[in-house]
């Protein structure tokens, strides 16, 4: 409990507590945390350059390029909080590692900076009236929205950093996905209509938050979010050696929310964890304003043609995403697997990095089965 108290330090306003205290039985917690350390590790391997091969993504030659930086990865790590106090860790929580689709998540952050800074009037507003470039011309492009792109719904059509938008249609994500098609052509649908999981999407709504804030987004997430919450100075969002730009004269590279081609976020799970803790505080640090509380409510709202998806987070309706989940959790997910587990009625976040994705449902079996 000592090491704990001291990494709790690190995450002032929070503080340590007995997991008795928080409502877990020690035994079962502990059971569950063993489970996730020893026995579910991912079988990726600890040479994440080779990790990318093994995600399931892999694209065949040009496609398959690596653009980004690797790093190789820990073992598997975690850390539960309850009612804002630090009450179990595991593995080294201190290391920046790479976090893949989890920056999807911290993507949909910045974009409840813009609105409220009202860089972003209306998240239903179309991209192209806010766009320095012709990537929302075409008749395919014109009627995305803000929303779109957060919802995955946007069926925007283009090339972006050498890869199109083909090599992810036909793409499935989760357990046990079959990819056989992905990178096969599908007739693209109206904005809005069809949903899609694409990182060259993403990517591009990364290009136009960028040119929103006239700032690298890494730049704008350090001043409005990380320092504010008192994060380490340890994590790092790297971009592809081609994803540059001219903006007011400077030469700014663009990141992406993810690292299917390498690249992306770097980031240590205690500072995953200060995330956690803001968004169940609704936006709110101390006595700061961070987010707008209703966009926190916003980002895990249902879209309207996936119910198990809001503002690029994960939602759990019917229990249909993680079955041994409450229905009241929602998720940031990366491959790898990492997750950043929060429920707002439990009063609960848990970051767990490293782990089998087909054993995820059931460490969170277990974890449940701790709570009294």
């Amino acid at each position: 409990m000592d090491d704990l108290r001291d990494i709790a330090a690190t995450l002032d306003p929070m503080t340590c507590a007995e997991p008795a205290d928080c409502g877990f039985d020690p035994a079962k917690l502990q059971a569950a945390i063993n489970y996730a350390e020893t026995e579910a590790e991912t079988p990726w391997p600890r040479d994440l350059s080779e990790g990318l091969a093994a995600s399931g993504d892999i694209e065949p030659p040009p496609w398959n390029e690596v653009l980004g930086p690797t790093k190789p990865r820990t073992g598997p790590n975690g850390v539960v909080l309850r009612g804002g106090k630090f009450v179990a860790a595991w593995g080294d929580v201190t290391r920046a590692d790479m976090t893949f689709s989890i920056a999807k998540s911290y993507l949909s952050i910045l974009a409840g900076i813009a609105l409220k800074d009202k860089l972003i009037n209306d998240l239903d507003d179309p991209i192209r009236d806010y766009a320095l470039d012709d990537g929302y011309d075409a008749p395919q492009n014109r009627a995305i929205t803000w929303r779109h792109m957060l919802t995955q719904t946007s069926e925007w059509e283009g090339e972006l950093w050498t890869k199109p938008d083909l090599i992810d249609r036909n793409r499935q994500v989760g357990a046990g996905a079959d990819n056989s098609r992905k990178g096969t052509h599908r007739d693209l649908q109206a904005p809005g209509t069809h949903w899609e999981y694409n990182d060259v999407r993403v990517n591009r709504f990364a290009l136009s938050l960028m040119q929103l804030f006239r700032r690298p987004l890494p730049e704008v997430l350090r001043e409005r979010v990380m320092d504010p919450i008192g994060a380490s100075n340890d994590w790092e969002w790297h971009g592809y050696r081609n994803s540059y730009i001219e903006l007011d004269g400077h030469k700014m590279q663009s990141v992406p929310g993810g690292s299917h081609w390498g690249g992306g976020l770097w980031i240590s799970t205690l500072d995953h964890a200060r995330i956690a803790q803001l968004i169940l505080q609704k936006g709110q640090w101390q006595d700061i304003e961070i987010l707008p509380s209703e966009y926190v409510e916003a980002l895990r709202a249902p879209c309207d043609i996936n119910a198990g998806y809001g503002l690029l987070w994960w939602l759990n309706p019917d229990r249909s995403y993680y079955s041994k989940a409450p229905e009241s959790s929602f998720f940031a997910v990366g491959a790898g697997t990492s997750i950043i587990w929060i429920d707002p009625t439990l009063d609960l976040a848990v970051v767990a990095r490293w782990i089998d994705q087909s054993k995820i449902n059931e460490f969170a079996g277990r974890f449940m089965a701790s709570i009294g």
